[in-house]
């Protein structure tokens, strides 16, 4: 294709062609693989185009059980219902694939469609075999994801094919799903290290045709498979999430409501890059929860949801309480440890220990909360008592504990408070090293304050 001008942006582009050759281009100015991958820039900047309708989709029941124990069907029914809980009939969390390998799979899937909820869509996972679009159909599925891996290390290394081989393999699959009637998403594995003007967007321009033909919508997941994925301003391709989504839609003409972005935490850049990819021209990014997935994990579907409050600066009718019963069903029913200061899910994610933090809090919680954790995610900012904390962290931890508040909350000179701090004292005094518990804090206030707790009881029966 020749350099032409795009009519979204005014601006002479780029040309790009198919070019299948004979030696895979691994990128080695970036990817030397013997050092840390570098960061080139060319100084390309492409325009913001963040949609009107952006939305979340969900790969906890399959990329998210290739890093843990298998759920159980319960499991899997259980979570699903937290999801649609969370969407709350808002559509921002539009789909959640499974696999389809086993009949165990299939019956989660079942147990799921009898709730008959619209959201998530429930869409596939298969593997790339003719057969296996049948049996998308007869669990009555409209939508399923293809592996089509892009980047020469998959094509050459993986399965020993020239790009040509590739490309009409790669488009015999789709056409297969298209002739069963199942809208067809193509995985671009490995995008972050693929040829885009030689390989990515030829082949995305083919499938743009295909759908033209078959009336059926073919959705393109731009998959970061290995976290290389940039958000910074004039990274240079195959690197850069920007350039990846202006391109892919811009150049290749695919819509934004069928183009994903799908990244890995490898780097630490999982949620900034999907931002990115939602800034940049995508509608979707996909997710699991608690960004559970291969290696470092995916993109974490609740921190998704806060970015998407931050983009439009509301809700969009989710119900963000769910997050922290999500989090309580890990904990409590899968026996999975959180680390306790993972942003909004961790225990102690809007907890402090230092003493002038606590003095902030009790005078006014926003000098120190991120936002109304209460009101929001059912989360009241927390004090974890410890050699720091001080009076009037004792006092912060007694009045969040027992959910005081005006008139009832007690300050840093109260007597109770001095002799629980001359007792914390103490006890580091005689060398402990670890922070004391709730349950010991609730029994010296028995101790101190014994009406406090029998108030606190009787309001809890």
């Amino acid at each position: 294709m020749p350099n032409r001008f795009i009519n979204k942006s005014g601006l002479l582009e780029f040309g790009y062609k198919f070019v299948d050759v004979e030696k895979p281009n691994l990128f080695r100015d970036m990817y030397t693989y013997d050092e840390i991958p570098k960061l080139v820039f060319n100084r390309r900047m492409v325009p913001m185009d963040l949609q009107e309708d952006i939305f979340i989709t969900d790969t906890t029941f399959r990329d998210g059980q290739q890093a843990r124990s298998p759920y159980t069907v319960q499991q899997v029914t259980d979570l699903f219902t937290l999801l649609h809980k969370l969407d709350n009939g808002s559509g921002i969390i539009r789909q959640t694939e499974f696999f389809l390998y086993s009949e165990k799979n299939r019956e989660a899937v079942r147990k799921c469609q009898e709730l008959g909820y619209e959201f998530p869509e429930i869409t596939a996972w298969i593997r790339a075999r003719k057969e296996d679009f049948q049996l998308v159909k007869e669990m009555g599925l409209k939508e399923t994801g293809i592996l089509v891996s892009c980047s020469d290390y998959h094509i050459f290394k993986k399965f020993k094919w020239t790009r040509k081989e590739a490309l009409k393999n790669y488009l015999a699959i789709v056409i297969d799903a298209l002739e069963a009637g199942i809208r067809p998403r193509c995985h671009f594995e490995d995008l972050t290290r693929a040829d885009f003007f030689g390989f990515v967007l030829p082949f995305a321009e083919e499938l743009m045709k295909l759908m033209e033909q078959y009336k059926i919508p073919i959705k393109i997941r731009a998959c970061d498979t290995l976290g290389l994925g940039s958000p910074f301003s004039g990274v240079v391709l195959p690197r850069s999430v920007p350039q990846i989504m202006y391109n892919l839609k811009n150049l290749a003409g695919v819509p934004s409501h069928l183009l994903e972005w799908h990244g890995h935490n490898d780097f630490y850049n999982t949620v900034p890059n999907a931002v990115a990819a939602w800034l940049y021209g995508a509608a979707a990014v996909n997710t699991s929860l608690l960004g559970i997935g291969e290696r470092t994990g995916n993109t974490p579907l609740e921190a998704m949801c806060i970015e998407y409050c931050q983009l439009k600066g509301n809700t969009g009718g989710m119900d963000l309480k769910v997050i922290t019963q999500i989090a309580e069903y890990f904990e409590k029913e899968l026996n999975y440890q959180i680390p306790p200061r993972t942003p909004f899910v961790g225990r102690a994610f809007n907890s402090t220990r230092a003493g002038i933090h606590a003095d902030g809090l009790m005078k006014d919680e926003e000098i120190y909360n991120i936002f109304n954790t209460t009101e929001i995610l059912g989360r009241p900012p927390i004090v974890v008592v410890d050699s720091t904390s001080g009076a009037a962290g004792i006092a912060a931890w007694i009045n969040t504990y027992f959910s005081l508040e005006n008139e009832q909350k007690i300050d840093k000179h109260h007597e109770c408070v001095l002799k629980i701090k001359s007792w914390v004292d103490q006890q580091y005094e005689n060398g402990r090293d670890t922070a004391i518990g709730d349950l010991e804090l609730e029994n010296e206030v028995h101790k101190y304050y014994p009406e406090l707790l029998k108030r606190h009881e009787s309001r809890i029966e």
